[in-house]
């Protein structure tokens, strides 16, 4: 058995090389010579995975240490029996503290209040639905908007219109797909108040970079067109810019590689099922004060320096996230 992994998935070195042969490669340097004879793949989104680097090969499972899945053509794969399997819901409490960041960020310099803001949430999956409970919690008025759910569930969900036109802030936690691809445009931008916050932990492709560029709101973003070559104006424009960090805490890296291994365990029958890196203290959700938070997340995430350093480095981008240093989810 082969497995080809990226060398950039954390805690997964050793685990499974006494029962495979592993093999680990730059996340955007996998080739079809890599993917020959290899029965299984664990990437992260820097994998594109498709006919150009799967056509031919051995390959039966794609793990992905992420929760999306753009960077995989899921088509091609069902086609050709190759198993996708996501990370999904691993690192839903690493990206809400960092919006709770932002919306700290934002009471500290804009003089936000949670009584007077309208938090509109895009996408009420894992990470959106998390955001909203935290967010009902410290005092906010908060509109959801989720096509999908809401066609299946019904329930208080609002158009997308109403919540681009009613809200303060609209934080984006959706996937990336031909509906979503580039939701935010000038339209939707003109919809919005021309001082309201516009929130991207998503996918860049979801927001129109161009549409950004000209748009009078507050942007605070994690996930940009074209990474790792994003655009230096926006960059500059950001009041909150990182380098696709938001959902990078120890105990969400820890889940999506204890979630990759598992799907190894079940499909070639390792005995590796439960592994959970040791390393790692697994996090307990708890309820948490909008004061406490507000005094104590920048001990955790500190928007300001990450946004800095990056604006001073653009360059590396790339660098900054692969070497972004852990942080420890603590609600």
């Amino acid at each position: 058995m082969k497995v080809v992994i990226d060398k950039a998935i954390p805690y997964i070195n050793g685990i499974l090389e006494p029962y495979a042969e592993v093999v680990y490669l730059d996340g955007g340097a996998f080739t079809r010579r890599d993917t020959a004879d290899a029965d299984m793949l664990i990437i992260r989104t820097r994998t594109r995975c498709d006919e150009a680097l799967l056509g031919g090969s051995a390959v039966k499972m794609i793990a992905t240490a992420t929760i999306g899945f753009d960077h995989i053509d899921t088509r091609y794969c069902a086609s050709h029996g190759i198993e996708v399997v996501t990370a999904e819901g691993c690192n839903a409490a690493g990206v809400l503290q960092w919006v709770a960041g932002v919306l700290a960020l934002t009471a500290h310099e804009c003089g936000m209040r949670p009584a007077d803001t309208t938090l509109g949430i895009v996408g009420v999956g894992h990470v959106g639905s998390l955001v909203e409970r935290y967010a009902r919690s410290w005092g906010f008025r908060v509109l959801r908007c989720d096509p999908p759910r809401a066609a299946r569930e019904g329930g208080n969900f609002v158009a997308a219109e109403k919540l681009f036109t009613e809200s303060d802030i609209i934080t984006l936690h959706t996937p990336l797909d031909s509906s979503t691809r580039h939701m935010i445009d000038d339209r939707t931008i003109r919809l919005m108040r021309p001082d309201a916050t516009i929130v991207n932990a998503s996918r860049g492709e979801v927001a129109s970079t161009r549409a950004l560029l000209d748009a009078p709101q507050r942007l605070c973003l994690d996930v940009w067109e074209h990474e790792p070559d994003i655009d230096r104006r926006l960059l500059a424009k950001a009041a909150v810019a990182t380098p696709h960090i938001a959902g990078y805490s120890a105990q969400g890296k820890a889940n999506a590689t204890a979630a990759v291994i598992a799907a190894a365990a079940r499909r070639f029958g390792l005995p590796v099922a439960g592994w959970y890196p040791p390393q790692v203290r697994p996090a307990v959700r708890r309820a948490i004060s909008w004061e406490e938070m507000c005094a104590t997340v920048r001990d955790y995430c500190d928007l300001a320096a990450q946004s800095a350093e990056l604006k001073s480095r653009p360059e590396a981008f790339e660098a900054l996230r692969n070497g972004y240093a852990y942080r420890e989810e603590y609600f």
